[in-house]
């Protein structure tokens, strides 16, 4: 997620990013030192929180539940004597008949699978990529289960905050990512580097308050306003 501002002047809005750029006289980026990987004050993997997936699983139960009431009410009329439903009866034509190379055979094979991946993929991914672990308290009794989660938005729009404050910066963006925060900001007074170094402290600083699970990398990016 990403958050951005910029003090009213007359100047245009941020340039869109197109890749690193090599330091120049008006453009300076660096990464952070010191990151950490992903991983709570206890040495273990931050576990990220899994989605209930409740809309998949709701649209599941639903067909599943309409085609089995729908079949099991066809089979218990032919026990009673009646005649299968026409449908049943044509697909059942259908199958035997047509050959594995017919395009609709190929189509159905098709959507099959590619819905079969798609439950594949939502049952084995844990989702809520917007939530981001933390810390879990430590020291407390009756805490140990406890876990807490901090929206990527929110976070950003705190790191944006923290880079307004930097003297000579004019507008921020910051987007903050699982493992990567990047911040994508415009000097129009004061030296580059000193902007970016004040900038690496201001918001590594910001970034370990965070109290996330494992510190993400940190780049920032400064450069001067467009002219005109």
């Amino acid at each position: 997620m990403s958050a951005n501002t910029r003090r009213p002047t007359g100047d245009s809005d941020l340039a869109p990013d197109h890749g690193p750029a090599a330091p120049s006289t008006d453009e300076t980026q660096t990464p952070s030192a010191g990151a950490t990987a992903a991983v709570d004050e206890s040495g273990r993997s931050a576990r990220r929180f899994w989605s209930a997936r409740r809309i998949p699983a709701a649209i599941v139960a639903l067909l599943s539940a309409a085609a089995i009431g729908l079949l099991l009410y066809d089979v218990v009329s032919v026990r009673a004597g009646r005649s299968a439903m026409h449908w049943r009866r044509r697909l059942a034509e259908e199958l035997a008949t047509r050959p594995l190379d017919d395009i609709w055979m190929i189509v159905g094979a098709a959507v099959a699978m590619v819905i079969g991946l798609w439950f594949f993929v939502l049952a084995v991914t844990p989702g809520l990529r917007r939530l981001l672990p933390m810390r879990s308290p430590t020291g407390t009794p009756g805490t140990g289960e406890v876990r807490a989660g901090l929206d990527r938005r929110a976070a950003a729009l705190i790191l944006r905050d923290r880079a307004m404050r930097v003297s000579g910066v004019q507008s921020a963006r910051v987007t903050v990512g699982r493992r990567k925060v990047k911040a994508r900001t415009q000097a129009h007074f004061r030296d580059l580097d000193e902007v970016r170094a004040d900038l690496n402290a201001e918001l590594g600083e910001a970034v370990t308050s965070l109290g996330l699970a494992g510190q993400p990398t940190l780049a920032v990016r400064v450069r001067r306003p467009k002219k005109g």
